[in-house]
């Protein structure tokens, strides 16, 4: 049985791909600082399941990633779908700051720590469910966008190290449109995806081996567009959404 662990497990898009590699019979470990927003996925999925409470913000959750991966005897595929975001047009500073703590720093520890891992016990596939707003700077929701950039060039410099050094170590950035999750409830946004549906592309797309995806056709039709864009046409665009 292959093995998995979920960071960010306990709601949203991770609690899907948890339970779409769950049902496809994998041996999950779920990751989440929410622990009891998993009791679903223990009881359904008995003896496939372990579970670890992990605050990806704290200086501990390195050491407790590496004891989950010791309980299960070793990890196939790290997911990470830990993250957090806002629309922010008033520059809330607290929520600037958690959402750079937790997408930024919080990142950077878990995938240097599983790097690391599977650096000396022979390698692995690291997935990551970053987002399209990496693809330009949103003035709605600076950090979030701030920091997906940060997220995607981190796995791609990480992919071009682990080629280096010859190590056995394969990477898929996953970035979706806009998902109707409890992060942007109550948001007008256009294109909603359900978040049951994104977590199977995500998992489709991880399994097969993808570098890059873009979740779904319409935001990889529309991803090349904004990138195209001038900075004196895309600073003039007004991003922001009624409530």
């Amino acid at each position: 049985m292959k093995r998995a662990i979920v960071m960010g497990a306990s709601s949203g898009i991770g609690f899907e791909v948890a339970q779409v590699l769950l049902e496809r019979g994998w041996q999950v470990g779920l990751a989440a600082r929410r622990v009891e927003l998993l009791a679903e996925l223990e009881s359904r999925f008995a003896g496939q399941v372990s579970v670890a409470r992990i605050d990806i913000t704290t200086d501990e959750a390195a050491s407790q990633l590496l004891d989950l991966i010791g309980r299960m005897g070793g990890v196939d595929l790290y997911f990470h779908v830990s993250g957090v975001g806002w629309n922010n047009p008033q520059l809330d500073i607290d929520r600037e700051m958690t959402t750079m703590a937790t997408n930024a720093c919080g990142f950077t520890r878990m995938m240097d720590t599983v790097f690391g891992y599977m650096s000396e016990n022979g390698g692995g596939h690291i997935a990551a469910i970053t987002s399209i707003a990496g693809t330009k700077g949103l003035g709605p929701a600076p950090a979030y966008s701030a920091t997906k950039a940060l997220q995607n060039t981190y796995i791609q410099a990480l992919e071009q190290l682990a080629r280096s050094r010859s190590l056995n170590i394969r990477f898929t950035d996953i970035r979706p449109g806009f998902v109707d999750t409890d992060l942007i409830a109550g948001s007008s946004y256009p294109m909603l995806m359900d978040k049951r549906k994104v977590a199977r592309k995500a998992v489709d797309s991880a399994l097969a081996g993808r570098h890059v995806a873009v979740v779904d056709w319409r935001y990889a039709l529309l991803t090349p567009l904004w990138r195209c864009l001038p900075r004196w046409v895309w600073r003039r665009i007004n991003l922001l959404v009624k409530k």
